[in-house]
């Protein structure tokens, strides 16, 4: 199987590299199994993931995409470090202002905001599948956060989910989302986050359950 795997930053998937190709260029395949995983950095945000990905498309046929990486969630029932899989994904800010209250774009009758994982993990049914929003700004005020909490109760957020569906769905390619929480989502302070532990346990998943996917 030609399987995409698409992270924002190296540092998100840089254990993995190094375990399957630490002297290997990453712009080559790597074989995994009976599968060739071609590794896509496509940098931090919407914008860059959908030019990074149309990019893709038009240059391979693939038969999966997967998105992984960081997020943070707003559930406290989801442990700093575990993996989730975001099955519906949501571009959150697409819309217009009406004084007090926002209205998507969806409401205003001009295109999708709400967008779904197309295939489905099949291993480990003990992992928790989320409802994810995508952001320009991640959230970091009391204010903005119960605002957004209300209007989409989101269980995670990243800054390139909802970008990733889309573009795996306009190009047909079959997609897959996993994220380990590296944070709540709260007023901002990092020295709550853990990073090291949010990239490790995604790298020893990868590693673990790549190929058998």
């Amino acid at each position: 199987m030609e399987i995409l795997l698409l992270a924002a930053t190296y540092q998100e998937i840089a254990p993995f590299v190094e375990c399957f190709g630490a002297n290997r260029h990453i712009a080559d395949p790597i074989n995994i199994g009976t599968h060739r995983v071609h590794l896509l950095i496509s940098g931090v945000g919407m914008t860059a993931t959908a030019y990074a990905l149309g990019k893709a498309f038009t240059q391979n046929n693939f038969d999966l995409a997967l998105n992984v990486g960081i997020a943070g969630s707003f559930s406290r029932n989801i442990k700093i470090g575990q993996l989730v899989e975001v099955r519906e994904d949501i571009l959150a800010e697409l819309g217009a202002e009406d004084d007090e209250e926002f209205i998507s774009l969806e409401q205003m009758g001009l295109g999708d905001v709400i967008f779904y994982g197309t295939d489905q993990l099949k291993l480990d049914t003990d992992i928790r599948t989320v409802t994810g929003i995508t952001v320009n700004t991640v959230h970091g005020n009391e204010d903005s956060i119960l605002r957004i909490s209300q209007r989409l109760n989101p269980t995670i957020e990243s800054m390139e989910g909802a970008a990733f569906f889309y573009a795996c769905q306009q190009a047909k390619v079959p997609a897959l989302q996993l994220r380990t929480i590296s944070n709540y989502v709260e007023k901002r302070n990092r020295d709550n986050w853990n990073l090291p532990l949010a990239v490790k346990n995604l790298n020893d998943w990868l590693i673990e359950n790549l190929a058998r996917l």
